[in-house]
Formats: C-alpha cells, structure tokens, sequence
C-alpha cells in the first residue's frame, strides 16, 4: 500500500472497515477477533500502532519483524484462525514511528477464531453464537462467491499434477519460507480453501475455485463450457485481427500464456524503483492479468476478451459488481471477487494485495506511454479496462539491412555461426525481463555497432530499418545497461562503441 492511501486512511474515523490498535511490542490479545470479522463481512484495513482516535503512537523497532512474522503464522494455523486465511501485514515509517499495516480481503468462507465466529459493524466486532445467525452468514456466502460451488464428484485425479512444483517453485521464489511448502498436494488444497464442507447439506468436496486454479482442460469445459479468455491485436486488420490467442486452460498457465502474447506485441521500457531497473511492461501487465483471472465471474457466459490496439488496450470480463461505474484509483475501496482464488495468487507473488492491480496500473501507465492519458478502470456487470499504450511499433528491423550501406568489416574477426544465440545470451544476462521481440531488436543493434563502431543515431537507424526515435530509445537502454557507451563529441564526431564490459563478455562466448 502507497504512503498516499495509509495517510488517506489514517484521516478517518474507526468503522467496520478500518480498525486502529494500539501495539508497543507484541500483537494485540482480540487482533484476530477483528481479522476474523472483517473476513467474515466485508473485508477492510488494520492498522497496529494507532491509538482509537487515530494517533500515531508507535511499534517498537526491535519487535516490529517478530510481531509481522507471528502474525504471517498466526494466520496459518487453524487454532488461531479456522479456516486460515494467509495475511501480509506490512511495515510503514510515519512521522519518525513505525506501524504495521495489515489489509484484510472479505473472504468466500465463514471463518471463526478461539472456535468462535465473530462478525463486523461499525460499533466493532461481536460474536455469533445463534446457529441460525451463523446460517446466514454461510448462506450469504455461498450466493455471493460462486468460487465456492461445491462439485462433490470432482476428485483429485481431476488436477493437472504437473502443476504442483510449479506452484511449489513459484511461492518459493516469493517467500522461501512460505507454510504451504511443507504440506502434501492435498493437504495444501485443503489450507487453500479448495475443499469445503457446506455446513446446511452436509455436501463437501472441491469447489469450482480449484478447478478453475488446477483442473485438466477437459475437466474445466464440462464444469464451465463458456471459459474461454481471447486475446486479439488489432492494429492492421481492423474487422478480424493481426494475432489472436484463444485460452481456455487452467489459470495458472492462462497467466503465463496472456503474459507471453503480451511480450510477443507489446514494447517493454525499464524504470528505477528504489535502486534497481524493473520492466514497465512487466510490473503493468502482470497485474492487469491478474485482475482478469482473479476478479472474473465464472458462471456468467460473457467472454473474457483483451484487445490490443494501436494506441490503447481494452479488456472486458464477467462481474459479479461491488458497486457501479468508473472507479477512482485515488479513493476506491478494493473488494475481492473471487478470495480464494485471489488469495492463491498472492501466494504465487502474481498479486501483491488486493487493489494493487489498479493502483499500480494507474501509477505506472503514465511512465509506460509518455502521456498524460489515464487508465480506465469501469465497474459493471460487465468489468472494463482502457489501457493507453505507447505507439505500436512493428518488429520488422530485427535483423540489419545492409543494402546501401558499407559495413566495416576489415580486420573484425567475428564470427557467424551461433552469433545472434550468443548476443542474445549476453543481453539477456545483463538486462532481465525482456520480451523475445526487444531482445532480438537490441541484438540486432549490438550485431550493427561490433561491424560499425563510431556511428550515430541516423546511420544505424538506415542499417537496421528502426526509427530514429526507436533507435534513440534502445541505444539509451542499453548504455544505461554499460554494453555500449558513446565517445567523442556529441554534435560532431561523437560516435558509439561496444564498451569494455561487452567486448569482454563477447570474448567469453567465443565471439
């Protein structure tokens, strides 16, 4: 969560969406009485360290670490919240103090802690203990969440298992620690929520959630035979289309291919955050995805379609909505659709929390495109996505042209065979997260620049066929990256050369 939107929080009064707790060193003794409602009804946000009028009052800096991890194991241990629902709390610094901040999603489950179950309102939490009142609270669930449709003869043989290490590496990768780890495959869909019990019939097995998340192609079409998510470019052939990729695969690899069909037509461009270089393209559309396969209605018919344009993106998916109209990134409320599946999902770090994705999308466009134009984000039951893009580049240029041209090839002695693999292998070692189509365009131009040292921007712009402005842009990348650097006189004799760094590398691969 930004600086901006805890400040926006910390400006209001306590309700049965924000909570402040007084915390010095260790968790509050009713914290998980709170947690436990709030997932109960509508989610909301808790702040540790705020006095009840809204005071900063401080964590301890020495027991700031342990209060996060108790409270990340807390969260998944069925004596301390049942069933567990993994939490992410996080630590912010304000005016000189440190609080922890901990974002609480409505969850499709009914949820009890101490074996209580506890509901919100705005004078706070209170138990349920009427088992009618308890009835209703799972009823009211399983008409609003249908992730939760429970599928009595849909067994374990259903799921791809190859999927499993996949799952395994990935929330490795996000938290090597991570509880899940440890678990069998069917224990760790049971803590995911992927196996219920309806507690008015008696009915349980896995639920449409799991079946969406891991279930064999075959299996997800007879469940739901509308699935389907098509992604179309549409800068040519503007009735038909360019490029098309039709889904209907398990969500897990449905992220990975919409996420590749991404790289194959769109320009990616790179920004410090904090001290490192990430991909603008990445950091964006990982979360746009995201938000199309974790938010998605599955019951409704609608398709799931993303339209690449020339100069903007749009995206619509089935919605069971939490409001109507276009939202503001600045002071909406986000509320998961679907929160087993979105919990899932941040377990595999494709999701920070629930909101970033319009959040960061809105925040990161604007240095994606060089523009002002803003992301729409439109709630209905039809959910919509206009995304502005910078101008559609075709990929032709990625090998180099030489009609017309005298390359210099006296006294080089580089070699043909395997040349553009092992180009290909250094740039992709020192610059990440390229997409396929940027890597063979900067090893185009690296190709041009070993053969043609000491030209400028006009001269290999003729040789490669890229634009003077693209050329300009992917000269910038990668001297920033230290493979080339410009010497002489800029408006003169100035000229660009393969540096030191990259000769050598070159010379490592034999070239």
């Amino acid at each position: 969560m930004s600086l901006e939107r805890v400040n926006r929080l910390l400006k209001q009064r306590e309700n049965s969406t924000l909570e402040f707790k007084e915390a010095k060193a260790e968790l509050p003794s009713n914290l998980f009485e709170t947690i436990c409602a709030m997932l109960n009804r509508s989610g909301g946000n808790i702040f540790l360290g705020i006095n009840d009028i809204g005071e900063i009052m401080g964590v301890s800096a020495t027991a700031c670490d342990k209060m996060i991890s108790d409270l990340v194991n807390l969260s998944n241990n069925t004596q301390k919240i049942d069933p567990p629902f993994i939490l992410h709390p996080q630590k912010h610094i304000l005016n000189g103090k440190i609080i922890i901040y901990i974002q609480v999603p409505a969850s499709s489950q009914v949820h009890k802690t101490a074996n209580t179950v506890f509901d919100r309102s705005d004078d706070g939490d209170f138990k349920i203990t009427q088992p009618n009142r308890i009835a209703e609270l799972y009823n009211s669930k399983r008409n609003y969440y249908t992730e939760n449709t429970i599928y009595p003869y849909l067994k374990f043989e259903d799921f791809k298992t190859t999927l499993f290490p996949k799952i395994r590496n990935l929330i490795r990768s996000n938290n090597p620690d991570h509880p899940w780890l440890v678990l069998t495959d069917i224990h760790l869909l049971e803590v995911a929520g992927l196996w219920k019990k309806d507690f008015q019939t008696g009915e349980e097995g896995y639920t449409l959630a799991a079946a969406l998340l891991l279930g064999k192609d075959v299996v997800i079409q007879q469940i739901v035979p509308h699935y389907k998510t098509d992604a179309l470019v549409r800068v040519k052939d503007l009735n038909r289309y360019d490029d098309r990729l039709y889904v209907q695969t398990n969500l897990i690899e449905s992220y990975e291919l919409l996420m590749e069909f991404i790289a194959k037509h769109l320009s990616d461009s790179f920004y410090l955050k904090g001290d490192q270089r990430v991909s603008l393209r990445t950091q964006i559309f990982r979360e746009v995805i995201a938000n199309i396969l974790v938010h998605r209605e599955y019951t409704n018919a609608h398709p799931c379609t993303m339209v690449i344009k020339k100069s903007e993106m749009i995206l619509e998916n089935a919605n069971n909505p939490h409001g109507s109209g276009v939202i503001d990134s600045t002071t909406f409320a986000p509320f998961a659709k679907n929160p087993t599946i979105a919990k899932f999902f941040i377990q595999l770090g494709r999701v920070d929390e629930l909101g970033s994705g319009v959040l960061n999308t809105s925040v990161l466009v604007e240095k994606y495109t060089q523009t002002s134009i803003k992301p729409q984000f439109i709630e209905g039951t039809v959910f919509k996505t206009i995304l502005p893009l910078p101008d559609f580049e075709e990929t032709e240029g990625v090998n180099p042209k030489t009609e017309g041209v005298n390359l210099k090839t006296e006294g080089v002695n580089f070699k043909t065979e395997g040349v553009n693999e092992k180009i290909e292998g250094v740039i992709s070692q020192e610059i990440v997260s390229l997409g396929k189509v940027l890597l063979k365009k900067l090893t185009s131009i690296v190709f041009t620049i070993h053969t043609n040292e000491g030209r400028r921007v006009p001269e290999y712009s003729k040789i490669t066929l890229f634009s003077e402005k693209s050329m300009e842009r992917y000269l910038k990348l990668l001297s920033s990256s230290g493979l080339i650097e410009f010497r002489g006189e800029a408006s003169k004799t100035g000229g660009y050369y393969l540096s030191p760094k990259m000769k050598q590398k070159l010379k490592e691969v034999n070239l």
